[in-house]
């Protein structure tokens, strides 16, 4: 007699057995994301591909590797805006910059840097405390496509004028077209403003820690993962900021309740930002 196991739905074992092959087949690991959010995706992908079913995917992830860039681009979020949440912006140019203006120099990560719009945000703001020629970025992404666009700095030009009023509202020193060139429809960014930067695939689900830096900036990535997920990225986070250094995250992004919350001190709560206070309960805690 065939039994139909009830807790597990056709959705659910869908879900999983493409998240599976995604990571066997490409090493691009999705187990722990937000299910919610990746059935979402999910489906996206499924009508893109113009397939009749969910599990159709199946065939296309194990049989089309030329379609993982779409597939990548479908599962993780990639639109964001210069300067967005303005406040949070001019926090960093009011209270963290002087901070970080007292190291020799500064490493800033960009984590999640999707088409590169928060990167140019805070390259225009360390250009302006005069920090430019001091400061190295690191723009990572799990999507090449995406750290592709946020290489070559070109953005549609109707976009411009919301970038340029959260400019304003950020605590800009000039005009945001101060920073651009436009043509043919399109505003491209000073290329001087990536020439201290360095664009690389990093996934927060299985990889390691590669620098220590002294601003972690990761806004609007962990509201897509799952618990397990967002402390083993909050731990990443941890492990690459010395003492006193500093983490920005999302407007509804916290560390409260998670495993690294005793390597964190409130520095400026409403805006989302923490200092790291000592390597000691994380060295003691933390599990790659």
């Amino acid at each position: 007699m065939m039994v139909i196991r009830s807790d597990d739905t056709l959705a659910d074992i869908e879900l999983d057995l493409i998240v599976e092959a995604i990571w066997r087949r490409y090493q691009y690991d999705f187990r722990d994301y937000s299910r919610a959010s990746l059935r979402r995706r999910l489906e996206h992908a499924q009508a893109h591909f113009g397939l009749p079913h969910m599990s159709s995917l199946l065939d296309v992830i194990l049989h089309d590797p030329q379609s993982l860039p779409v597939l990548i681009g479908t599962l993780t979020i990639q639109v964001s805006e210069m300067f967005r949440d303005p406040s949070y912006f001019r926090a960093i140019r009011e209270q963290v910059i002087p901070h970080l203006a007292t190291w020799p120099s500064v490493k800033v990560w960009v984590a999640g840097c999707a088409n590169g719009e928060e990167f140019y945000s805070l390259a225009i703001l360390f250009r302006e405390a005069g920090l430019e020629e001091r400061t190295h970025f690191y723009c990572t992404d799990i999507s090449r496509a995406a750290l592709a666009k946020a290489e070559a700095g070109i953005y549609e030009i109707e976009r411009i004028a919301g970038f340029s009023r959260n400019y304003i509202e950020a605590g800009g020193l000039g005009s945001l077209s101060d920073y651009y060139t436009a043509s043919y429809g399109v505003a491209r960014f000073d290329p001087a403003l990536r020439r201290r930067a360095v664009f690389a695939d990093h996934n927060l689900a299985s990889d390691a820690v590669f620098s220590e830096v002294q601003l972690v900036s990761s806004r609007n990535v962990l509201i897509y993962f799952d618990r397990t997920l967002q402390d083993r990225a909050l731990g990443l986070f941890a492990r690459s900021l010395p003492p006193g250094g500093f983490l920005g995250l999302g407007a509804r992004e916290t560390i409260n309740f998670s495993a690294e919350t005793e390597s964190f001190a409130e520095f400026a709560p409403q805006e989302k930002i923490w200092r790291r206070t000592t390597h000691d309960a994380l060295e003691a805690n933390f599990a790659e």
